[in-house]
């Protein structure tokens, strides 16, 4: 393709007038891109996309939607015991819901999950017990050990690093020549880390079966989207890597899940990585330890609880006939029962010793290690301390 454009060449003064050399010429476009978005169920609950063939299985938009509440209430259970002291910080997902579940409901069985650490709900559809995130947020790492998907990894709170272990691991997978695909998070502030540009970059260069998913919900901490990049989307930082970027509803669990799921059968079959910017909002604050009302705007909140993800899927579930007033109270109830469940499972949990703290650090203890940890044993017990 070219375009015809004025190359100028040089200027001269002569007396008070200026003169300009130039001539128009043609210059040729090597590459051009573009970001597509994908959106199934808009703000309304009204389809503005065909429905995809996974809807078609029985009862599937409601175990999406059944699964999109209970986080809901797990969330607000966990917020509360913060506040009460029974547990840590804790990194809410308020609002994520719709891009959480809809990524982990994509994947399969044997696929890989590299979360950073808010991502309950496709953990939660994953096998991940509820009681384990409350076991990692209340300092215990035992929450890292799940008895489904023990494939998957562990929280990482650093930002960014995560992605790098994702692309890693894709790199076995396909060293291995195993179908699987690996699946990783990251947050929108979290693009502006050298460890994404270096994860994007090794996937592409290897045609790694990973997808990215960036969960833009408009806010790094305190510090708002305008301000972290000039970037018109999120998505396109996947052009400097040669690969796909896509932008998608992220308060759309159907377009979300479809093409996530788009995504990662076109990694399995060998074509490589994708990016996927889901555009979304962080309803609460960042973390427990956040106050986000010191820097967003009322109003700014409010907007965006009139498109927050629950509230379009139950809206097609009732339009279709599939859901009542009485199934969502019955819903409701159920899912503060397993929560509170999930709460006594980890409070009865007995508190691991001092000396485990060493544990699962080396394959094989290095010797002064084993000499700390036998201190720490001595200490905790003449003070009366085993755990």
């Amino acid at each position: 393709m070219y375009n015809r454009a004025l190359i100028f060449t040089g200027a001269a003064v002569t007396g008070r007038r200026r003169h300009v050399d130039c001539r128009e010429t043609l210059v040729r476009t090597v590459a051009e891109f573009a970001i597509r978005y994908h959106q199934i169920l808009d703000p309304n609950g009204k389809l503005v996309g065909a429905l995809p063939a996974f809807t078609r299985a029985a009862g599937e938009l409601e175990r999406m939607y059944r699964l999109m509440t209970l986080v809901r209430v797990f969330d607000t259970k966990a917020v509360n015991l913060q506040r009460t002291g029974k547990l840590g910080t804790y990194a809410s997902c308020l609002g994520h819901e719709a891009t959480h579940v809809g990524a982990g409901a994509a994947m399969r069985a044997d696929d890989v999950l590299v979360p950073v650490y808010r991502e309950y709900g496709a953990q939660f559809w994953r096998g991940v017990g509820m009681a384990n995130v409350l076991l990692y947020w209340g300092g215990d790492e035992r929450g890292n050990e799940f008895e489904q998907s023990k494939q998957d990894f562990a929280w990482c709170v650093p930002i960014a690093t995560q992605t790098l272990h994702a692309a890693g691991a894709a790199m076995a997978l396909k060293v291995r020549k195993e179908a699987r695909c690996v699946l990783t998070f990251i947050g929108d502030g979290g693009t502006s880390e050298g460890a994404f540009y270096e994860a994007l970059n090794l996937a592409g260069a290897r045609k790694l079966p990973l997808v990215l998913v960036v969960v833009n919900n408009q806010w790094a901490i305190s510090v708002p989207i305008a301000e972290q990049t000039a970037t018109v989307t999120l998505a396109q930082k996947a052009i400097a890597a040669g690969i796909p970027g896509v932008q998608v509803d992220g308060n759309d669990a159907l377009g979300v899940r479809d093409i996530v799921a788009q995504s990662l059968d076109k990694a399995r079959a060998g074509e490589g990585p994708t990016l996927i910017e889901a555009i979304t909002y962080r309803l609460s604050d960042h973390t427990t330890s956040d106050d986000a009302s010191r820097y967003r705007e009322a109003d700014e909140v409010k907007d965006a609880w009139k498109i927050e993800p629950l509230l379009r899927l139950r809206k097609l579930l009732v339009d279709t006939g599939g859901w009542t007033d009485a199934k969502e109270a019955a819903l409701k109830a159920d899912c503060a029962r397993q929560v509170d469940a999930a709460v006594e499972t980890y409070l009865n949990m007995p508190k691991p010793s001092i000396e485990s703290m060493f544990d699962h650090v080396f394959a094989r203890m290095p010797a002064r290690l084993r000499e700390q940890r036998e201190q720490a044993r001595r200490n905790g017990a003449a003070n009366g301390h085993s755990h």
